[in-house]
């Protein structure tokens, strides 16, 4: 999936539906137990029809399970307005460069003593912080090569149970059902995490000569007219590869266009406050990162303080969540 580019549009739906094609027969409990798969498979949420190959097998995306760390004062290549995943808890503050994440999706941490996951789905601009104590015990995840709404699926290194990362859920396995707890993060610019943490840290690559770190091998994926290796309905009344904002810390789900709180924003949503704010480039449109267009920075709030948010993309929230309503601006 990594060494995939997206040359045209055109290309990759063809690459897209030929890969989902050839993964479908192959995607059956029998198959991924021959693949050495220790999971449970008879304990299931969702329909194993639903899961297709992304191309590497379990762990050919490297999780990083021993991050190495700078602090933000030391130079860098990041450029200011380059996406990072901004982390603090209990004073200990911890940057995550979509750069070193595109590569690597999952960074198995600990911050502030707690225990966490941080992940980054390339495919549904999804970066999401999960505290990875699972019945009181920490665990730590890595990549199944298995994609779900075009989403990642995550496994856990105890039981092989796999997790929808878009949703925290476990869906096959002995955890089936169990849901991990969100972490309060921001997908910010590197020059807004320096100027709110000036004492913080910020990842680097254990080997810099391991990846591309700073290239996006999905150029152009933001910005065409239909997700990769995606089934599913598409929403009817918003661009599919629009920017939407998802909140859970409510009384009910919030899916509202980042175009929408862009133009009339802040907006207040049962408590939670949503401001967008200029200066992070697109991780997914040019083939450098820091080249990418201008897409902002969004701040989620509750009284005050950060509440769990992700900025992912239109047709994500529609194939998760379809029985909420995406709000549009009025010019979508």
């Amino acid at each position: 999936m990594m060494a995939l580019r997206l040359l045209t549009q055109r290309s990759a739906l063809a690459v897209a539906w030929l890969l989902a094609l050839v993964v479908s027969a192959s995607s059956q409990p029998d198959s991924w137990k021959r693949q050495g798969w220790s999971t449970d498979f008879s304990q299931h949420s969702i329909d194993y029809a639903e899961i297709l190959s992304g191309g590497p097998p379990k762990d050919g995306i490297p999780s990083i399970d021993d991050p190495v760390f700078i602090p933000v004062s030391q130079d860098t290549d990041l450029d200011d307005k380059e996406p990072v995943i901004g982390l603090e808890i209990n004073g200990d503050a911890r940057a995550y460069p979509l750069r070193v994440l595109m590569w690597h999706e999952i960074v198995n941490d600990t911050v502030g003593d707690r225990p966490v996951t941080v992940t980054y789905c390339p495919l549904c601009n999804a970066a999401l912080v999960f505290d990875r104590v699972i019945d009181g015990a920490p665990d730590t995840f890595g990549t199944t090569g298995k994609l779900r709404n075009s989403d990642l699926v995550m496994y856990d290194r105890k039981t092989e149970s796999w997790w929808q990362q878009f949703t925290g859920e476990a869906i096959a396995g002995e955890k089936t059902g169990t849901k991990l707890a969100p972490v309060p993060s921001r997908l910010e610019s590197w020059e807004r995490f320096k100027a709110r943490y000036p004492d913080g840290q910020v990842l680097v690559p254990n080997n810099s000569g391991m990846r591309n770190y700073g290239a996006n091998p999905y150029r152009g994926y933001d910005t065409t007219s239909r997700p990769f290796l995606f089934s599913g309905e598409l929403p009817q009344d918003i661009e599919p590869m629009a920017r939407v904002v998802v909140v859970r810390d409510a009384a009910d789900p919030i899916v509202v266009s980042l175009l929408k709180v862009r133009e009339e924003g802040p907006l207040e949503r049962d408590g939670v406050t949503i401001t967008w704010e200029e200066g992070q480039t697109s991780a997914l449109d040019t083939g450098s990162i820091a080249k990418g267009r201008e897409v902002g920075n969004i701040i989620v709030q509750k009284a005050g303080k950060d509440v769990p948010y992700d900025v992912t993309f239109a047709f994500v929230a529609n194939a998760f969540m379809p029985d909420v309503e995406i709000e549009k601006a009025a010019s979508q």
